[in-house]
């Protein structure tokens, strides 16, 4: 009995004796838990598996058709402001031509103003240089004859006139 009792003090893993009922033991194990693993949980991991593949396939094509889209939306997007920059361009010559139009317009109208007020002030000039040489005539015949009665001599108005005009002429 001391023999058993100091071969049993020891580990039960270990006793070569009980080798070959753990190794049957084990393959048992070792078989039911792959029949196990095999027919229950294996198929349901690869269930799960499948689905999300096909759930990450699904929204990778979503994904793709939503940047198709997006894209699509893009071009739009940027084909109506092209459109309405094009329509602005459009607006904006037509307004600067309406107004360059309406500016001709008030050019010319000022113009003939201008042109009517200048040939107004011409006649007026030319009526004061005539008036102006008339005035200088009568002046001049006027002062000539104040001239002649300070110094005494008698002069008639037809010859002071025909002297002032011959002078007046550049003749004397």
């Amino acid at each position: 009995m001391a023999e058993t009792a100091a071969s049993g003090s020891g580990m039960p893993q270990l006793d070569v004796s009980t080798f070959s009922n753990q190794i049957f033991w084990l393959i048992v194990t070792l078989v039911v838990l792959y029949f196990v693993m095999s027919r229950v949980a294996l198929p349901r991991i690869a269930a799960v598996l499948a689905d999300r593949r096909g759930t990450i396939t699904s929204d990778i094509a979503a994904a793709e058709e939503y940047k198709l889209k997006a894209q699509q939306a893009e071009e739009a997007y940027n084909k109506a402001l092209a459109d309405a920059r094009a329509e602005a361009g459009r607006i904006v010559d037509a307004a600067k031509a309406e107004m360059q139009a309406e500016l001709d317009v008030q050019l010319a109208k000022a113009d003939a103003e201008i042109s009517a007020k200048a040939a107004e002030s011409e006649r007026r000039i030319r009526e004061i240089r005539d008036n102006a040489m008339d005035m200088v005539s009568d002046v001049s015949k006027d002062v000539t004859s104040d001239i002649l009665n300070v110094f005494g001599a008698k002069a008639d108005a037809r010859s002071v006139t025909a002297a002032v005009n011959a002078r007046l002429k550049g003749d004397a």
